[in-house]
């Protein structure tokens, strides 16, 4: 989990709980599922275990956890994402302007494409190679309810199977900046399809070993997903 990381001990609350609300709603850690343990968690974020139960107090305050007590105890996920809607994503793009929108979008663009060229030249593993058709046919088989979450799961494992920990932290980055849009667009089969087949396009490039065709192929997806967003908004 890139996601969890160590926090800078200055920030050490505040940057905790954007740690792990990135986490939630990145669906890193799924709805229903158990945040990882205290002490393991504590390591992670590189933080005392006060200010990880002051951070997960927090989000349970605020509705994105519950904390439960005894043997089979801990902190699960509560949080679920609203259901798409073209009213919900206006509004957050309303919220977010439409100057950042496109910001976000560029620096998506960039980073997820440089990674998948970058995976693709990389030399994979049989365990890596392995690891990306898991996370593709799980994304194909996802239901519409845990699709976003999946869809998230295979971008964020291109960037993590480079090794690069920068890379891959900047890519969670990229895609927390799109989250709240990306959750609010209608799902249409038709552009499910169309994905689908974008996907195995990346993916078959990778595994190829051919970063410029990589690259073209994330490329073509992510402008998809702009133009669907722009579409929707229209």
């Amino acid at each position: 989990m890139t996601v969890l990381r160590p926090v800078r001990a200055g920030n050490a609350f505040e940057e905790t709980v954007e740690r792990l609300l990135q986490a939630i709603k990145l669906g890193v850690v799924a709805p229903g599922d158990k945040l990882p343990a205290e002490r393991e968690l504590a390591v992670r974020l590189g933080i005392s275990r006060v200010t990880l139960r002051e951070a997960i107090r927090a989000l349970s305050d605020a509705g994105y956890l519950d904390v439960r007590r005894g043997r089979y105890g801990g902190a699960f996920v509560t949080y679920e994402p609203p259901k798409p809607d073209a009213g919900d994503l206006r509004q957050a793009v309303a919220e977010m302007g439409v100057d950042d929108l496109a910001d976000a979008l560029t620096f998506r663009l960039a980073v997820e494409c440089g990674a998948a060229q970058v995976l693709a030249a990389s030399g994979l593993t049989g365990e890596k190679r392995a690891d990306l058709l898991r996370r593709l046919s799980e994304l194909n088989e996802a239901s519409l309810e845990d699709y976003r979450r999946l869809d998230t799961a295979f971008h964020l494992s291109i960037a993590e199977l480079t090794g690069s920990t920068l890379l891959a932290t900047t890519c969670a980055d990229a895609r927390s900046r799109v989250s709240d849009l990306l959750n609010a667009i209608p799902m249409l089969q038709v552009n499910l399809d169309h994905a689908a087949v974008q996907h195995q396009a990346i993916v078959d490039a990778i595994l190829a070993g051919d970063p410029d065709a990589a690259r073209r192929a994330m490329t073509e997806h992510l402008e998809g997903t702009a133009a669907l967003l722009r579409g929707f908004l229209s």
